[in-house]
């Protein structure tokens, strides 16, 4: 089969390396071997068929990607997806190129007709991508035109995510396409209902939540990227064993452990109940917590070990605080100025603070 019309075929994907095609169940056709692929663009008319039954390699893939494995890669080919047997009064709902996002709203559509609209967001989720602008009005009015979308329907209408309103100007999408916009529910999971209301959302459908359970499912991908970049600086240590008077040992790591744990992952889960509303200090404040515990526990206070207490002291809220702080970008609590504002706020103490308490501990590692 030709590459340039292999995505022509009704039952047709390209797969993960870009060069070849594959075919999908007749049964049950489904996206999970297709990826950003270029030998589909040269056909944008082409509508894919998506399965509304995620497969256990669909779920394999979300499992990895909440823990950061192969994160910036899970996407799918942008363009028109067909799920069940839409026709030209059927709905048609944006998404994101993000394979999660997709595969979240796909398995919500079970038992229905729809159009689905995926833009080119890089493979980054809705929400996000809305403040980077890639879910944006130029991408979606001219994914609208590459994909021949007003041959295929008799209405002009388009669901957009709610979490998507902020990267689009539904007044400019309309004059330059002629579609109009209507934001649909916070989660897929009301997707369902709010078609079978004739697109009106409830007060609850638009309540954005992020409970415990949803700060949760964030955290393993943040624990992760704390641990890689861990790496270097235990083989830093490794390094300064080699020479120091008071080698690095299981004390440290336990205390180093726990203040990524505390960022990662307490700081998220309680998020709410911490006192304060920036991130920073909420970490900062449990971390302190933790160092406090640590001085305890060993006794670092009664033997006057004051060069190793001040110095943990400083590094561990300092590190905590940093991580806190980034779990910014997978909150709805924020806003884009917000975070830029409190970033300028707390690196420059963080950094001092942990510059500081470094240096401590380096020299009662050299000294003893």
């Amino acid at each position: 089969m030709n590459k340039d019309t292999c995505c022509i075929e009704k039952n047709s994907c390209c797969d993960e390396d870009k060069t070849f095609c594959c075919q999908t169940n007749t049964e049950k056709p489904s996206t999970a071997s297709c990826a950003q692929t270029p030998c589909c663009t040269a056909t944008v008319n082409s509508v894919l068929p998506v399965s509304t039954q995620l497969s256990s390699r669909d779920r394999l893939g979300a499992w990895k990607v909440r823990w950061g494995i192969g994160r910036m890669y899970y996407r799918v080919e942008p363009g028109l997806y067909a799920a069940g047997n839409p026709g030209p009064a059927s709905p048609v709902l944006v998404s994101a190129n993000y394979k999660l996002s997709f595969d979240i709203l796909r398995k919500e559509l079970y038992g229905l007709d729809c159009w689905l609209l995926v833009l080119d967001t890089k493979g980054v989720n809705v929400w996000c991508a809305a403040g980077k602008g890639t879910f944006g009005t130029d991408e979606l009015v001219n994914r609208i035109a590459q994909t021949a979308l007003a041959e295929k329907l008799s209405h002009r209408r388009l669901v957009v995510p709610q979490l998507g309103a902020s990267g689009l100007n539904a007044h400019e999408v309309f004059k330059r396409s002629g579609f109009s916009v209507s934001y649909g529910p916070v989660r897929a999971c009301d997707v369902k209902a709010y078609l079978a209301a004739g697109g009106q959302a409830t007060e609850e459908m638009r309540t954005v939540r992020f409970t415990v359970l949803d700060r949760l499912v964030l955290t393993p991908v943040e624990l992760v990227a704390a641990l890689k970049n861990s790496l270097p600086l235990f083989g830093v240590l490794f390094i300064i064993n080699l020479f120091a008077a008071r080698p690095f040992g299981l004390t440290d790591v336990i205390a180093y452990a726990g203040a990524v744990f505390i960022g990662t992952v307490i700081t998220p889960l309680l998020l709410p109940i911490i006192p304060g509303s920036a991130f920073s200090w909420k970490g900062c404040l449990l971390g302190l917590f933790w160092a406090a515990g640590i001085v305890a526990a060993n006794g670092w206070y009664d033997t006057g070990n004051w060069l190793l207490m001040a110095g943990y002291m400083l590094v561990l809220p300092s590190l905590s605080s940093y991580l806190a702080l980034n779990f910014t970008g997978s909150t709805t609590y924020t806003s884009f100025s917000g975070v830029t504002k409190e970033m300028k706020l707390a690196l420059p103490p963080i950094i001092i603070s942990a510059a500081l308490g470094s240096i401590m501990l380096l020299c009662k590692s050299f000294i003893g």
